[in-house]
């Protein structure tokens, strides 16, 4: 029995079947080329994943450069005092350093105080409100810088993020979904304590017209906010370097 006909089919498409074979074997050839030039390889890796690759490997070398830089300054601490024993200007000029340390972060700092806990929304874009976007589920950058000009003006005395010491010259940076901070990176969730009145600080916080608008976005996706009083906080001194490579005056 011949094959019945098929008709409402535009003929056109029997020179796409004429055409088939050979786009498939071209697409075979493409596939094979790719194979051999990637060797296993990702041929689109994600050049956000490099850059933070080479950040975390920074990060390292931050740390143990941050280290030696201890040692060095001790060692020429010591020197400076052994050559000048009896020199009264630079044993005023001691004195002073040592008065203004904790002040500017050289100094290990103890006191009562406040630790803030920021994190990411443990939720998918998927299920946000129409309106809302991924973006408005992680914690950004200047969420973070907002709660330390916060933690500032409501008179704190010495600051910590995360593990490090926050001086007059740190800056908060942000690189994909981590932060950067003087040459390290750190992911959610981020600690921000600060050394001073409990009461003032956190009344600081709840004045702050920025973190009202992130407490906002707490309530609508449920990104992290924690505040919590601290008896007893204990910063270690700053270990990286005061002098200013780059600065520019603001009109």
């Amino acid at each position: 029995m011949s094959p019945r006909p098929s008709f409402g089919v535009p003929r056109k498409l029997a020179r796409w079947a004429a055409v088939v074979p050979v786009v498939a074997a071209g697409a075979g050839l493409l596939f094979a080329t790719s194979a051999q030039t990637s060797q296993g390889t990702d041929l689109r890796s994600s050049g956000r994943a490099d850059l933070v690759d080479v950040i975390r490997a920074q990060d390292l070398k931050v740390r143990e450069r941050g280290a030696a830089v201890q040692q060095l300054q001790a060692e020429v601490d010591a020197l400076t005092a052994r050559a000048a024993p009896g020199n009264n200007a630079v044993a005023q000029l001691g004195r002073e350093a040592t008065r203004l340390a904790p002040l500017v972060g050289t100094a290990a700092v103890t006191g009562p105080g406040v630790s803030v806990a920021l994190d990411d929304a443990k939720r998918t874009a998927a299920s946000l409100p129409e309106g809302l976007t991924a973006d408005d589920l992680v914690v950004h950058q200047q969420d973070v810088q907002n709660v330390v000009n916060a933690l500032w003006a409501g008179g704190a005395e010495a600051m910590m993020l995360m593990d490090q010491r926050v001086i007059s010259t740190s800056a908060v940076r942000c690189v994909g979904n981590t932060l950067i901070l003087q040459g390290r990176v750190y992911s959610p969730p981020y600690i921000i304590q600060a050394i001073g009145n409990p009461v003032a600080l956190r009344a600081a916080l709840g004045r702050s017209p920025q973190i009202k608008i992130y407490k906002q976005y707490v309530d609508a996706v449920g990104l992290g906010y924690d505040v919590k009083s601290k008896d007893k906080l204990i910063f270690p001194a700053y270990a990286g370097s005061l002098s200013l490579l780059n600065a520019r005056t603001q009109p």
